[in-house]
């Protein structure tokens, strides 16, 4: 089969991973023209708003890549079976969330809208069309997909044809458009090399062809899985690591830079922290234990289902020290939580860290007040399952709420305002603007004795303890800073 000429592209999910690739593609490319569908017209107003800090997504660059390309080749709109009539090419970029019933249960992944859309391609497609899996999917998936769109060639425009490929992401959130103009490879699985060779010369506009790497299509899917996994087992390890650290009078940051200096090692996802979170990590694992398990691997299922229990270990740590250092009480009393992004330069708050943290320190009675620079108060109330309430006068006696020993939670207008009143400050994003706080000013609008509980190790242990607070820092097994 000769090459195919790709002139439209489509994409179907206009969320995290569809919105930045296709804006890239389309900046890099303008020759082509990409159009991104989804169903929900709030977040396609959202990626056509003339304000481009009113973006679904924020990833820093993000902004000026969508200005440069839209209204020129790239395109946000909610009639998906036109823009999919049209393409010569079209990802499926949607949710593959893990199920939450059924078969797998808590570890399988639900290809429900992969389907879906599977299945409204096979029914719009016109001519030849790649469909390229841009989710991340269990392996053989692809062969599901394929089944679908051979069914098609039943109907009556025997002219339809298609390709599979896998493509998947490798995106950090908060490097995302870096990630995307520089990659460190894209790999492309498929079963036809021409179809193969479409996609790469879309990638070949600015990626370097010795990038650009080509598998079968079951090998590219795994590799998503892996990718995920080899990353995740980092951060529980170096958390675990952290733990005995604190134990033994060790510091977990002299640690990973001892043995992030080793080339077989490398310095990477060596930082101890409150645990991994984001769409991915614990999703793909899961999805790995699961068919570890389906396949007869129960003991390569055991050892990848621990990475994810170790990292749930490590957030209920954090939360019970917190209560063990304030008197082995929280209830009734005010708590700072400076960031609920599971990461900095992101307003994913999926999985994120400081969910499983805040809603263990509410079951404690602790009244939260949040604050974080990117996501939105009714995101944060989404997450912990409860409303927000009305910020307290910190000068006032204890609330109604405080004495029954219910847990609430407020916005924090800024840091200051977050922290005035509280027992203790918990960091739990590494967000620079928390790495520049003045403590010898904040520290009197503390309740003293005042804690800091840093779990990303942005402050500077002897400027808290020259501002007469104590800290706990994770992995730092020094003497704590006593005031």
């Amino acid at each position: 089969m000769s090459v195919f000429a790709i002139r439209s592209i489509c994409c179907i999910g206009a969320g995290y991973v569809g919105g930045p690739t296709m804006a890239v593609i389309a900046d890099r490319c303008p020759d082509l023209q990409v159009t991104v569908v989804d169903l929900n017209e709030q977040r396609i107003a959202a990626w056509n708003d003339r304000d481009l800090s009113q973006l679904p997504v924020y990833e820093p660059g993000l902004d000026a890549v969508v200005g440069r390309a839209r209204g020129r080749n790239l395109t946000f709109s909610t009639a998906v079976d036109e823009a999919i009539a049209n393409a010569d090419m079209v990802f499926i970029s949607v949710n593959t969330p893990t199920k939450t019933k059924g078969l797998g249960a808590g570890q399988a992944s639900d290809l429900r809208w992969v389907e879906a859309c599977a299945r409204q391609v096979a029914k719009v497609a016109k001519g030849h069309t790649i469909v390229v899996e841009k989710s991340t999917l269990p392996v053989r998936t692809a062969q599901a997909i394929k089944q679908i769109l051979a069914a098609a060639h039943g109907g009556d425009d025997h002219a339809r044809s298609f390709s599979v490929l896998s493509n998947p992401e490798f995106l950090a959130e908060g490097t995302a458009i870096g990630d995307l103009e520089a990659p460190d490879r894209v790999l492309i699985g498929g079963e036809e090399p021409a179809a193969i060779d479409a996609l790469a010369s879309v990638y070949a506009h600015w990626v370097p062809q010795e990038k650009i790497l080509r598998t079968n299509l079951w090998s590219s899917e795994l590799s998503k899985l892996t990718a995920n996994a080899f990353l995740a087992q980092r951060i529980s390890s170096i958390n675990s690591i952290a733990a005995f650290c604190e134990a033994t009078g060790a510091d977990v940051r002299e640690v990973a830079r001892a043995i992030g200096s080793d080339s077989r090692i490398g310095a990477k996802f060596l930082q101890a922290g409150p645990g991994f979170g984001g769409s991915c990590f614990q999703k793909d694992i899961l999805n790995l234990v699961y068919l570890c398990r389906h396949f007869g691997l129960p003991e390569v299922a055991d050892y990848w289902e621990s990475v994810v229990a170790l990292n749930t270990w490590q957030q209920h740590r954090i939360s019970r020290l917190v209560v063990q250092k304030l008197f082995g009480t929280v209830t009734g009393k005010r708590l700072a939580v400076l960031g609920f992004a599971f990461k900095a330069d992101t307003n994913d708050t999926r999985e994120a860290p400081a969910i499983r943290i805040c809603r263990d320190l509410l079951e404690e009675g602790a009244q939260l007040a949040i604050h974080d620079p990117k996501v939105d108060p009714e995101q944060i109330a989404r997450d912990l399952h409860l409303p927000a309430s009305a910020a307290p006068d910190p000068a006032a006696g204890p609330s109604r709420a405080a004495l029954s020993g219910d847990g609430t939670w407020w916005q924090g207008a800024d840091e200051a305002a977050t922290i005035a009143g509280a027992d203790a400050v918990l960091i739990l994003t590494e967000w620079q603007q928390y790495r520049q706080l003045d403590w010898t000013v904040l520290a009197p609008l503390l309740r003293q004795p005042a804690w800091i509980f840093d779990a990303r190790s942005v402050v500077d242990p002897a400027v808290v303890a020259a501002a007469g607070l104590k800290l706990w820092r994770v992995g730092d097994g020094g003497v704590e800073s006593e005031a």
